[in-house]
């Protein structure tokens, strides 16, 4: 199927959103990224906002209701990994079972028409925006970070030098059960003898 690549991609996404969520401690949801600033969203209405607007994304415009609550009853860090897994799983099984006329049917994008395939790159480009914020959230906190796309600093620095990629697990079932029992990450190397950006210093 033509569209296969975006349900792949889809896949993909949702486990770079909670491999993200899964850096933070319970302490960290309070933190936004200037102290007193509203207009930076805390860790907490980052969350919020991937379950709420992709939810209003894909029964708005996609036509998908995955009948589900968007947000868990209580609003904890592993309640939000639980929750966005579970949804995000019922829209995955949605998607692959759509055909290429759908995905090439128009729809409404806010007040102009555009085709769901337009729609669900959108959907995704808006996800990543969001985690980008929330992964310069986790360095401004001290975090480590493993992969997310590649090699990060604590994984050993830049791809050019030869740095592994490391997720923290290795499949959203193995990131739910690990974050549930407290933690289970793969374990992270450090930046190494070598720089981990082009402009060193």
């Amino acid at each position: 199927m033509r569209y296969a690549f975006l349900v792949e991609t889809y896949a993909t996404e949702r486990i770079k959103v909670v491999s993200v969520w899964s850096e933070f401690r319970d302490e960290d949801l309070p933190f936004r990224p200037r102290a007193g600033d509203p207009r930076g969203r805390s860790v907490h209405e980052q969350m919020v906002h991937q379950c709420v607007s992709e939810d209003l994304w894909l029964r708005n415009m996609l036509g998908i209701d995955v009948a589900a609550p968007p947000l868990p009853s209580q609003e904890t860090r592993i309640e939000f990994i639980r929750r966005y897994t579970e949804d995000s799983g019922k829209g995955l099984a949605a998607l692959q079972a759509k055909d290429e006329p759908w995905w090439e049917g128009d729809v409404k994008f806010f007040d102009v028409a555009r085709s769901r395939a337009w729609v669900m790159v959108r959907r995704m480009t808006h996800t990543s925006h969001h985690r980008g914020q929330l992964m310069a959230m986790l360095r401004m906190l001290g975090r480590d970070l493993h992969s997310n796309y590649g090699p990060t600093a604590d994984t050993g620095g830049l791809m050019q030098n030869h740095a592994p990629t490391i997720y923290a697990y290795g499949s959203l079932e193995e990131l739910v059960a690990g974050e549930s029992a407290g933690g289970r990450k793969a374990k992270l190397p450090g930046t190494g003898a070598k720089p981990v950006t082009e402009r060193p210093g």
